[in-house]
């Protein structure tokens, strides 16, 4: 590996926000180990990118297994010796049902990926950074315009993401000792495959059903390039990226 290049693992990254934020990072001149659930997925994308071994690697993971994290955090320093960023974007969703509906089998998924599964892929980090030489990295959780007010009938995502914010400021305060700064970027209405429904409707808080504006997922990707860029003294703390007439600001 060139001594050049820095080492991100990207979470969720075989689609959506977790591959263009992976291809970009690419693009930016870093080696990026791909991780998600399916390893075929995550092939393709790399291979979507036209990415060698050399400057990217597939390892499965499901990211609410600690046997699986740790898995892959060993992988990434057999494979490239050091991490320099964590992007901890894996995450699910439950079926919109009404709260008193939900299925417990469903709520512990959604928080076994979205809250557990962020603190330990940073639990490995901080003890993979703490160790190398230079000592150090980024971590930047994906928390979701969820992070602040939720949709209907979406309590498990919801708070899962809200509990993201807290395990945000608390790595970024544990973080400061080990020279690991950690920052949370909250995406609204990025165009994916989870977000296909917005052209045709989803629900309003008023009960109603209404169509509503998306962004290119490119500009998602763009704003962590960003994050990842800056030095380790200087810190997003905090950033939204949404789109811009997304009923999000005001009263609907």
């Amino acid at each position: 590996m060139s001594a050049e290049r820095k080492v991100a693992i990207v979470t969720g990254a075989g689609q959506g926000i977790g591959k263009a934020a992976a291809h970009a990072l690419l693009a930016d001149g870093w080696t990026v180990v791909f991780s998600g659930r399916r390893r075929e997925t995550l092939e393709a994308a790399i291979a979507e990118a036209g990415a060698g071994d050399e400057t990217a690697i597939a390892v499965p993971c499901d990211v609410g297994k600690p046997d699986d994290v740790a898995a892959l955090f060993a992988a990434t320093g057999e494979a490239f010796g050091r991490l320099d960023l964590l992007f901890n974007n894996a995450g699910i969703s439950a079926p919109a049902v009404p709260l008193e509906e939900l299925r417990f089998a469903k709520w512990q998924q959604v928080v076994d990926t979205n809250l557990t599964g962020v603190f330990l892929c940073t639990q490995e980090a901080f003890r993979m950074m703490k160790a190398q030489e230079p000592m150090g990295g980024r971590i930047i959780n994906n928390g979701s315009i969820s992070a602040h007010v939720p949709r209907p009938h979406s309590a498990p995502y919801t708070s899962t993401k809200h509990a993201v914010t807290g395990l945000t400021r608390s790595t970024s305060l544990d973080g400061r000792r080990y020279n690991v700064a950690c920052g949370q970027i909250d995406v609204g209405n990025a165009a994916t495959e989870m977000t296909q429904r917005m052209s045709q409707g989803v629900p309003q808080a008023d009960g109603s059903i209404a169509s509503e504006a998306t962004m290119n997922v490119g500009n998602v990707a763009d704003a962590v390039v960003y994050m990842a860029r800056l030095p380790l003294d200087a810190n997003v703390q905090f950033m939204t990226v949404m789109a811009t007439k997304m009923p999000f600001i005001g009263r609907g």
